[in-house]
């Protein structure tokens, strides 16, 4: 006999299936506005969980899942695929509209420019690198040898000439 409050088993077809993302964004855990590091490192931290090699997950939803974020992070990563991509879900960088307490004249002053908040950085835009940092040291240290010797050079060659 089966028991009135009993749910019915309708087999593992009928549990909820998560939506998928609606936007790039969403497939990486990441804000519209979310700058160049933070799509690299969401990008990296996902594709470590879903590469096919490293996960448990079975290989044709990890295959899918990673190809979605190798798709995802492809145009993101572009400033001019991004650019595309925003103006099609209908994101906008610009802020057209400020909001009236800006505009007063006792209002609160602006906000400067600040470069770490661009959401496009360049990607020559870099830190330098250890060895980068000791190759600009030793130019230093020879420029700076180039000119004591110069004045050396000078100075003895002017005391000669008198």
């Amino acid at each position: 006999m089966s028991d009135p409050n009993s749910v019915p088993n309708s087999g593992p077809s009928s549990a909820p299936k998560p939506l998928p993302p609606r936007s790039y964004y969403d497939l990486l855990g990441l804000r519209p506005n979310a700058s160049v590091q933070e799509i690299r490192r969401a990008y990296r931290d996902l594709s470590k969980l879903y590469h096919p090699d490293t996960t448990e997950l079975e290989s044709a939803i990890a295959t899918r899942k990673f190809q979605a974020l190798n798709e995802a992070y492809a145009v993101l990563s572009s400033p001019e695929k991004r650019l595309g991509y925003d103006y099609k879900i209908g994101y906008s960088r610009l802020s057209v509209m400020r909001p009236l307490s800006a505009n007063a004249p006792g209002g609160p002053p602006p906000k400067s420019y600040d470069p770490t908040a661009s959401a496009y950085l360049d990607p020559t835009d870099r830190p330098l690198s250890a060895g980068e940092l000791f190759a600009l040291f030793i130019l230093g240290v020879t420029f700076i040898g180039c000119l004591i010797l110069v004045f050396t050079i000078g100075l003895t060659q002017s005391n000669s000439a008198l």
